[in-house]
């Protein structure tokens, strides 16, 4: 079943009146869906997801006939940050599409020491732009109830402060050692109401970055004895932590 995100306005008494240009133009022209077909519906603001039947379709506006309400949940009962280091090339667009896949619920930016990236503000906004929209179109192919939101590029202090609202911090780091300690503090993880994961660029982090991270209560970890590439190595953490935290 095809799934979209509505917004709160778009639901009335009589059913769901969906008016936004790109969905109406997907379901009608590129779908070429029919009166009688299903489609899921979510609403962030409502936390609501519906299960309806289109009714109608025209070019402005389709209207669909609710059915059921509150399907089932695909979100992990925590909230994920992921703090990725701005990577090289069009790496960043890969993390954020399989991030949201795997369960986060946030995205942020960070240009760390060693990011060689170097984006002026207009170019800034332009990628981070069009990494919400990569957000949003996992969010619909993994039938998510939520759309993760992708922040604005933070400095790596910035990033620091934000993560000090996180119940848990992790920190992947190379120069880590103990996988036992990984297990300990992984399995620490359950329970926890939000945890934020720390990820370098190419060049990984350097030193005070990573005591930063120490200095507001976070866990240093490992992830094994190779040397993961920054697309690998958040993904990682994510899938053990949605492993750990999916409920049945």
């Amino acid at each position: 079943m095809f799934q979209f995100f509505i917004d709160a306005d778009e639901i009335m008494e009589d059913g769901i009146h969906i008016k936004n240009p790109q969905s109406v133009n997907h379901i009608k022209n590129v779908l070429r869906m029919k009166p009688g077909e299903k489609i899921r519906l979510c609403c962030e603001a409502k936390e609501k997801e519906y299960t309806c039947s289109i009714i109608s379709l025209d070019s402005e506006e389709i209207f669909a006939q609710i059915e059921d309400i509150d399907g089932e949940s695909r979100e992990l009962p925590c909230e994920i940050t992921l703090y990725q280091g701005l990577p090289k090339g069009d790496k960043m667009e890969l993390i954020i599409q399989k991030a949201v896949e795997i369960g986060a619920s946030r995205i942020v930016p960070v240009a760390t020491k060693r990011s060689v990236v170097k984006l002026d503000e207009k170019r800034a906004k332009k990628k981070v732009d069009r990494w919400n929209l990569i957000a949003e179109s996992a969010a619909k192919q993994s039938k998510r109830n939520r759309i993760p939101q992708v922040t604005s590029i933070m400095t790596y202090a910035m990033a620091i402060e934000d993560a000090k609202d996180c119940s848990s911090v992790l920190i992947p780091y190379e120069d880590a050692r103990g996988m036992s300690h990984t297990r300990e503090v992984m399995e620490s993880m359950k329970g926890q109401a939000s945890i934020g994961i720390f990820i370098g660029p190419e060049g990984g982090f350097e030193d005070k970055e990573v005591e930063m991270v120490k200095e507001i209560g976070g866990h240093v970890i490992t992830l094994g004895h190779r040397i993961l590439r920054t697309e690998t190595a958040g993904l990682t953490t994510l899938s053990i932590l949605s492993y750990l935290l999916e409920e049945d």
